[in-house]
C-alpha cells in the first residue's frame, strides 16, 4: 500500500497548497482554509482508496467538508481501506498574513492505524531521532535538555526549542532560557515544527508546550517515519472536553507515545509548503504555473523524499514535472 500512495498523498497536498496559495497574503483565514480544503477532497475522490477521515475539519455539523468520519477515495472493490488525518492548511492565520511556516499536511494508514484524539488541547514534547528514548515529558524542563543535548553531542546553550507564542508558556518559556537553550517563538504550525526537530540542518531540536491534540497524532504519524519521538498528555479545556476524552477511552493521566498516537505499520505522510520555512519552501507562482515543495514520508520504506515540483497550470496542461 504504501509505494502506491507516497506520490498520491504528494499530489493531495501539492494541490492543496497551490489553492491555499493563491489566497494566501489576502487577511482572510476562512478564505485560505476553504480553498486548501476545496483542493484536497476534490484529488483525494480522485484516488483508489476507500478512506475514512479521523483527523479532520472537526465534526459534521462543524465542517461541511473532510470531516471526522467522512468517506472519501473513489471506494470501489480495488480500493484501498484507510484511514486518514488531515489539516489542509496548517497555519491559516499565519498564510492569510503570509508568514513563514504555513502547510498543508495529511497522513494515511491502514484501519486503526491513527489514533482519533478529539479537539482538545495536548501538552507535547517532540524531538529528533538521537533523543528519542532519552527524554521524559514528565522530568523538569532542564533535565530533558541535558539530555537532549548529550544524545545530540552539544552544549545546552547550542539548542534551539520550539514553543507556540502563547500566554500559557510564559513559565515553560522561562524554564527553557533558564536551563541555557535558545527559545523560537511560533504563531502556529507545531506539526511543520515537529518535522524539522527530526530533520537534520534545520537548527530546530525540540517542540515543547501545549498545543491541538489532532496536530499531535499528524505529527506523531511524520515522526514515527523519521524515528523521532512525541510523547503527549491530553490537557481538556473544560468538562465537557473531558467527558468526550473518556468516552472515547482516552486518559487525562496517561503519557501517549508515538506509537500510540500512529500505532499503523504503513504509515505514508506529506506536507507541501504554502509559505517559506524552516523546512520547506512556499509556492511561487510564474506564468501559467507554480512550483512547490513537499516531504513525503513512508514507515516501510524508511525514505524521506524532498520533491521540487513545477505544475505547468495554463488552459488544457496538466503536466507536472518533478526535480
Amino acid at each position: 500500500m504504501e509505494r502506491a500512495l507516497v506520490l498520491d498523498t504528494v499530489r493531495v497536498t501539492e494541490q492543496a497548497a497551490i489553492a491555499a496559495s493563491r489566497v494566501a497574503g489576502k487577511g482572510s483565514s476562512d478564505l485560505v482554509d476553504q480553498a486548501g480544503t476545496d483542493a484536497m477532497r476534490r484529488v483525494l475522490n480522485e484516488l483508489d482508496i476507500d478512506g475514512k477521515i479521523v483527523i479532520g475539519e472537526g465534526e459534521r455539523d462543524e465542517a461541511p467538508m473532510l470531516y471526522i468520519g467522512e468517506r472519501v477515495g473513489k471506494g470501489d472493490d480495488q480500493s484501498w481501506p484507510v484511514d486518514i488525518a488531515v489539516d489542509p492548511v496548517e497555519g491559516t492565520g499565519i498564510a492569510a498574513r503570509m508568514i513563514t511556516n504555513a502547510v498543508t499536511v495529511i497522513a494515511l494508514a491502514e484501519e486503526g492505524g491513527l489514533f482519533q484524539a478529539p479537539d482538545t488541547y495536548m501538552e507535547k514534547l517532540i524531538v529528533g531521532p538521537p533523543a528519542a528514548s532519552k527524554v521524559d515529558l514528565l522530568w523538569p524542563v532542564a533535565a530533558n535538555l541535558r539530555s537532549l543535548a548529550l544524545s545530540l553531542d552539544r552544549a545546552v546553550d547550542d539548542l534551539t526549542v520550539v514553543i507556540l507564542d502563547r500566554p500559557r508558556h510564559e513559565e515553560l518559556i522561562r524554564k527553557v532560557r533558564q536551563a541555557g537553550a535558545r527559545v523560537k517563538l511560533i504563531g502556529d504550525g507545531d506539526v511543520i515544527a515537529a518535522l524539522a526537530a527530526a530533520v537534520r540542518g534545520t537548527n530546530v531540536h525540540a517542540v515543547m508546550g501545549i498545543g491541538g491534540a489532532p496536530e499531535g497524532v499528524l505529527a506523531a504519524a511524520a515522526l514515527k517515519c523519521l524515528g523521532g519521538e512525541i510523547q503527549g498528555r491530553f490537557k481538556p479545556r473544560n468538562g465537557t472536553e473531558r467527558q468526550r476524552l473518556e468516552a472515547m477511552g482516552a486518559s487525562v493521566d496517561r503519557v501517549y507515545t508515538t506509537d500510540d498516537l500512529a500505532p499503523g505499520n504503513q504509515i505514508v505522510f506529506s506536507a507541501t509548503g504554502i509559505t517559506d520555512g524552516d523546512l520547506l519552501k512556499g509556492v511561487k507562482f510564474f506564468k501559467n504555473g507554480a512550483r512547490t515543495h513537499t516531504i513525503s514520508l513512508g514507515f516501510q520504506s524508511r525514505v524521506v523524499r524532498f520533491s521540487d515540483a513545477i505544475h505547468l497550470l495554463g488552459e488544457g496542461a496538466r503536466v507536472t514535472v518533478h526535480i
